[in-house]
């Protein structure tokens, strides 16, 4: 990842990119497309296989890969070959305004759409204080591997899939902006998304998702959902990757990182584990980024899957026919804690309050004191669904009175709220159904989230039970 954050487009010249966007038929002797039901579980030996290639060669050059040396260069033929190995299209671009000119690596997988190009990146070259291998060997081994996985399935496609290798991101991200810049208007149309991915296996590491908001980023954070992982926004790393280029171009773009310098919050070693105030990556842009020593395999294998689903959902599934996770589970609470993440202390079959059948129940609230409390959990929502609803039912007993909000709970569907209550809401002190009608998530793994907070004085208890799906 560049150090200094993006605020202009370097001044580029303009190059021709109709190459990069020319679309060849499959290469003779290709296997027959077949449609795959879902996104392959990609083996994390194979990309670690990757990344000790990329050491190999740093260590044989100077113990750098930086654009323009021959650290860099060899990153590229080894790229390049196991690629067209794989039947890849594949071109090198030469980036003559680059710091140090050098090649892009750019590479289409045979078919899909043009129209509908989804494209998925990370920069290859290292600083040239050491061998780069979590930046951003990391991102750049998921992506290769992603690429022969895709070739070994060989799915049918609704959209095309273009990988890309950028020279020249600790420069200032030239690489990427040069190719981004060379492109007609026409051309950048075609680019429906762009996914990065950089430092995706920092050993003190954070799960962290550029744009987690957005529909582009939609994809993504399902998946680490999925596993319960509690994604965050990419703060530190806005602007100083690749995808800048993109938005530059008005591109929607997200992607992956594990961070960087930055140092880890209580909080976030509370959900992820590793060390508080310490950086992310202890051996950012230093000699000591090598392999294995500075990969976290958990990280970089939940990354390489999780790069694997966004390109089956965006271009295979064309839109998310093949949600990941599976239903609601637990939604009576009488399994304790099982299957929710978050504030799960507040699942008690105490009985302070009544739950609405058996014995347990979310209890958030009731402390009046200034609290913030939220359970979350993952599940998926069938693409052939006829009328998906979600329920549950909730009871307020409160300490306040009148009609001012002092205490509020929020029920939330991929970070949306649907549903909102507080301290003033009516009924009070009895149980009442509420309906979350499902049809716009079909076919797609959604996030439901209860949270509460209460101010300083006068206890409000939220008691929610019994959430249910129906498909």
């Amino acid at each position: 990842m560049n150090h200094t954050p993006r605020r202009r487009t370097a001044a580029l010249a303009v190059a021709s990119a109709i190459s990069l966007l020319t679309l060849s038929s499959p290469t003779a002797g290709a296997q027959a497309p077949t449609v795959a039901a879902a996104a392959p579980d990609v083996p994390v030996a194979n990309v670690q296989a990757h990344l000790q290639k990329l050491q190999d060669i740093a260590t044989a050059n100077n113990g750098n890969r930086r654009a323009g040396s021959a650290g860099y260069t060899a990153s590229t033929s080894y790229v390049k070959s196991t690629l067209e190995a794989a039947g890849y299209t594949v071109t090198l671009q030469r980036c003559t305004t680059c710091d140090y000119p050098s090649d892009n690596v750019v590479a289409d997988w045979p078919g899909g759409d043009a129209s509908k190009t989804y494209m998925f990146g990370a920069h290859l070259d290292s600083v040239s204080a050491g061998p780069g291998i979590n930046d951003n060997g990391s991102g750049s081994a998921i992506l290769l591997e992603n690429a022969l996985q895709l070739a070994k399935a060989n799915p049918t496609l609704t959209g095309h899939v273009r990988f890309a290798w950028w020279t020249d991101e600790e420069q200032g991200l030239n690489g990427s902006a040069h190719y981004v810049k060379s492109l007609t208007s026409a051309q950048r149309g075609q680019i429906k998304a762009y996914y990065n991915f950089d430092m995706v296996a920092s050993t003190n590491g954070g799960y962290f998702i550029n744009h987690i908001t957005t529909a582009a980023a939609a994809p993504m954070k399902a998946y680490w959902d999925s596993l319960g992982l509690q994604p965050e926004e990419n703060v530190e790393g806005a602007g100083r990757s690749d995808d800048y280029s993109f938005e530059n171009y008005g591109i929607p773009t997200s992607g992956y990182a594990m961070g960087a310098s930055a140092r880890k919050t209580s909080a976030q070693a509370s959900k992820w584990g590793g060390t508080a105030g310490s950086a992310y990556d202890p051996c950012y842009h230093s000699a000591c980024d090598k392999y294995p020593s500075n990969i976290n395999v958990t990280g970089l294998d939940r990354s390489a899957d999780g790069l694997a689903y966004t390109i089956w959902h965006t271009a295979v599934d064309g839109g998310g026919t093949t949600p990941v996770g599976g239903p609601l589970a637990n939604g009576g609470f009488e399994s304790g804690a099982t299957a929710w993440t978050g504030s799960v202390s507040r699942i008690t079959n105490s009985t302070g309050r009544p739950a609405h059948t058996g014995s347990w129940k979310l209890w958030l609230g009731s402390h009046g004191t200034t609290t913030s409390e939220e359970v979350s959990q993952s599940f998926a929502v069938p693409a052939d669904a006829a009328s998906p609803t979600l329920t549950y039912w909730i009871r307020i007993d409160t300490a306040e009175s009148g009609s001012t909000v002092y205490d509020k709970a929020t029920v939330q569907v991929n970070g949306t709220t649907k549903h909102s209550y507080s301290n003033a809401s009516t009924p009070k002190s009895t149980w009442s159904q509420k309906t979350i009608d499902l049809s716009a998530y079909k076919g797609t793994t959604i996030t439901l989230r209860l949270a509460a907070t209460e101010d300083s004085s006068l206890q409000t208890s939220f008691v929610i039970d019994d959430v249910a799906t129906s498909f």
